[in-house]
């Protein structure tokens, strides 16, 4: 059974919510029945719930929605675990996951980072258990229906959470956290966790203060597919973190960067998804350089840099979900998880750092990120537009003017080709930055093949219409592969010269190498 304070900003007739093998008995708003039907299935969003409400809500009313549901014993949200099954052997335990579109699979809901809803709830267990919530706990009571039960009452003033329903105990390691465990447990995870209050007083220094309240942690059985959860005031945690020298306190502070990016700032879809995680992960890697030291910060950034190249080499570099914003038309977010959001992410983040005047300065925006976006979901142009208001003086495209000859002077033609190959890697600059490139460092009058080569193959991938005549006569005045088919490649694969590549080709192709020839036709999808 659930219920909800709706409240119109427009006329009202009905609502939809999203569920997942749920089955709804009854709904009435404001006491009245109301009529409602289930839409189509779905294969992994499940099946949309229509509310036709009993009369129209008018903007500025308000109406109590309640709903007789029961969740399915498949429930994609829930794992139950026989007695048999846990650290004890002797009570049942239930853990629930609700990230990324689960918590329709618990109750009828908006489920969706996009939504975010205050909550009151009592969970009714046998005597022996312990429910906990992502929530502050509000007491028990006895269940006035059963004896050999009672009520855990449970009050959150931001963001819906998640269940667990335990046999457990708990141990005191900061003014503000229990650690919650099995027995066989708890005295092994309240030492392994025990520097959870040092890193919850760094973060709220690098990120303000902490608003939730209580910050607790669960260690959940070994099958919890993840390294943590950031449920808000319960933080859930797998117990492949107890090494027992509390080397892997890192994802403790991953999920205690969560209270601030993630729970109070949100990522607005999936998509948008290393708003939460990138953000996080810098925080976590900050907290690490405040108690441990810079270079230990430094050496976390690397390795994760590495996780990043392992994961693209295993996807695909050319992988869509591999893009920092993927698009997830149709696509399970479950299916489109990787390091990707979260350390593609912090690479951007830890670079920016870097271009905008070092951590210092950037935690300062971080702060302020925070504030300017707190309790709200945004995507990805939110925070884009900003990051160039808060750094007007740094980040425009425009400010191409502190840029001189004198930049290049002291390179030598080595320095010059990795510089130009390293931004070859980059997504393509705006047309802007090449033109000013070449209006102040001249590249076009460089005779060094290597450089002219790698600074034209950047003027078309930017798509700089004036590069196309001279990228076009360097394919053709020489018959070196090594410059000639990814310099034709590129023009193909710009539409505005698509075209004129392949004309260009043919006039050529008869004073072209049989090997370049063949193999520049199969590029430019010409071979004979």
């Amino acid at each position: 059974f659930s219920a909800a304070l709706l409240k119109c900003w427009f006329p009202v007739f009905n609502i939809v919510l999203d569920t997942k093998d749920l089955q709804v008995f009854k709904v009435t708003v404001n006491g009245q029945d109301a009529k409602f039907v289930f839409g189509e299935k779905h294969s992994f969003k499940g099946t949309p719930l229509e509310i036709t409400l009993p009369y129209e809500l008018r903007r500025g009313q308000e109406a109590i929605v309640e709903i007789s549901f029961e969740s399915s014993p498949k429930s994609s949200a829930l794992q139950w675990f026989s007695p048999e099954q846990t650290s004890g052997k002797k009570h049942p335990f239930l853990f629930s996951q609700c990230q990324a579109t689960h918590c329709r699979a618990i109750l009828p809901c908006q489920d969706t980072p996009a939504v975010k809803l205050t909550y009151y709830a009592e969970i009714s267990v046998p005597k022996e258990l312990v429910a906990l919530m992502s929530a502050n706990r509000d007491g028990e009571i006895p269940d006035p229906e059963d004896s050999s039960r009672k009520i855990y009452r449970f009050s959150q003033n931001v963001i819906h959470g998640v269940i667990s329903v335990i046999f457990t105990l708990n141990r005191k390691i900061g003014p503000r956290t229990l650690v919650w465990a099995e027995k066989e447990l708890v005295d092994k995870s309240a030492y392994e966790f025990a520097e959870a209050e040092a890193m919850l007083k760094t973060a709220e220094d690098l990120a303000g203060p902490y608003i939730w309240g209580q910050y607790d942690l669960l260690v959940l059985p070994p099958s919890f597919p993840y390294g943590g959860m950031e449920n808000p005031c319960l933080t859930f945690v797998t117990p492949t973190l107890l090494a027992g020298d509390r080397s892997l306190s890192n994802v403790i502070a991953h999920e205690i960067s969560h209270s601030w990016t993630g729970n109070l700032v949100t990522n607005k879809t999936w998509e948008h998804f290393w708003l939460n995680e990138g953000h996080t992960v810098y925080l976590e890697r900050r907290i690490g350089g405040r108690l441990f030291g810079e270079q230990f910060r430094h050496f976390q950034a690397l390795g994760g840099w590495r996780d990043l190249q392992n994961t693209i080499n295993t996807l695909g570099d050319k992988n869509p979900v591999t893009n920092l914003i993927p698009n997830l038309n149709e696509v399970d977010p479950d299916v489109a998880y990787s390091s990707v959001p979260y350390e593609k992410g912090f690479a951007l983040l830890f670079y920016l750092e870097q271009l905008l005047g070092g951590p210092d300065v950037f935690i300062g925006f971080l702060k302020a990120y925070i504030q300017q976006f707190a309790y709200k979901s945004i995507v990805t142009e939110d925070w884009k537009k900003f990051l160039y208001s808060y750094f007007k003086d740094k980040a425009k495209e425009s400010d191409l003017g502190s840029f001189s000859s004198a930049d290049l002077k002291e390179m030598s033609s080595h320095q010059l080709i990795e510089f130009l190959a390293l931004l070859l890697l980059e997504a393509p600059l705006p047309v802007s930055h090449v033109q000013r490139m070449q209006q102040v460092y001249d590249f076009n009058a460089i005779n060094n093949s290597e450089i002219r080569f790698r600074w034209l193959r950047l003027c078309i991938k930017s798509k700089w219409e004036e590069a196309i005549p001279l990228a076009l006569k360097m394919a053709t005045d020489q018959g070196r592969m090594k410059f000639t088919r990814p310099l034709f490649r590129d023009l193909y694969s710009f539409d505005k010269c698509r075209d004129l590549a392949v004309k260009t080709f043919l006039e050529h192709r008869a004073s072209m190498h049989p090997v370049t020839s063949m193999l520049v036709g199969k590029d430019l999808k010409q071979d004979q």
